[in-house]
């Protein structure tokens, strides 16, 4: 299993409270940077015995070579000296040793592969809490500001800032009322411009009038000598 599934196991364990109930992010934050940390401390202290253990095969595997060499030279001795039952028996015990230091090199190299995977997922975690860590403080900003909105959304919304604004309101509709009694006043009252332009009017209208009927007469009258 990848360490990094396991950790999501560990962390959502301990987390899914916590988001649920809306606690602090920065205690949510410490407790994955913890975990983290736990994590790769554990994953490392397992490498160092899997790196023990590979190291013991390692030996194992060139004593398994010495032995094998060992006896194919007993073999040809033996053989060497017209004894092909000493040499058939040091073949036979040469290949047993060959199986053996081919499942130990097999297994070595299964330790091998696990060892580069741990090495790979030490080197992501290792991003991953650098990352956490730079991001901590920024989230820890992040949620004191929210916190501060929403004090200030709360204020707003508060039960006297209405009672205060509703008052207000009440203030500008008996302003409405009091400016409609000034104007009822002025209902069925000539301003004095209405007047000057009425006047002007009128005066406009007799001139074309006094003109119209100039030019009736003048139509009207017989041509001088007629």
């Amino acid at each position: 299993m990848s360490i990094f599934s396991r950790l999501t196991d560990i962390v959502n364990s301990n987390l899914n409270a916590l988001v649920a109930n809306a606690e602090d992010p920065r205690k949510i934050i410490r407790l994955i940077i913890q975990e983290m940390e736990d994590t790769l401390v554990e994953v490392r202290s397992s490498a160092v015995q899997t790196i023990a253990e590979r190291r013991e095969i390692e030996r194992r595997l060139d004593m398994l070579a010495r032995d094998e060499a060992e006896w194919q030279r007993k073999a040809e001795l033996a053989l060497s000296r017209d004894r092909e039952d000493l040499a058939r028996g040091a073949l036979q015990a040469r290949a047993h040793v060959a199986k053996t230091r081919e499942t130990l090199d097999l297994q070595r190299q299964q330790i091998a592969a696990g060892l580069a995977q741990q090495n790979e997922d030490i080197a992501k975690l290792q991003a991953k809490l650098a990352d956490a860590k730079s991001r901590e403080q920024a989230l820890v900003s992040r949620h004191g500001l929210a916190s501060s909105r929403v004090k200030l959304r709360e204020t707003l919304y508060d039960e006297r800032i209405g009672d205060a604004f509703s008052r207000f309101e009440q203030v500008e509709r008996n302003l409405d009322v009091l400016e409609g009694r000034v104007e009822s006043y002025d209902l069925g009252r000539r301003s004095l411009e209405d007047e000057l332009a009425g006047l002007e009017t009128d005066e406009k209208v007799e001139s074309e009038l006094d003109a119209l009927r100039a030019r009736l007469q003048r139509r009207a009258s017989p041509p001088a000598g007629s």
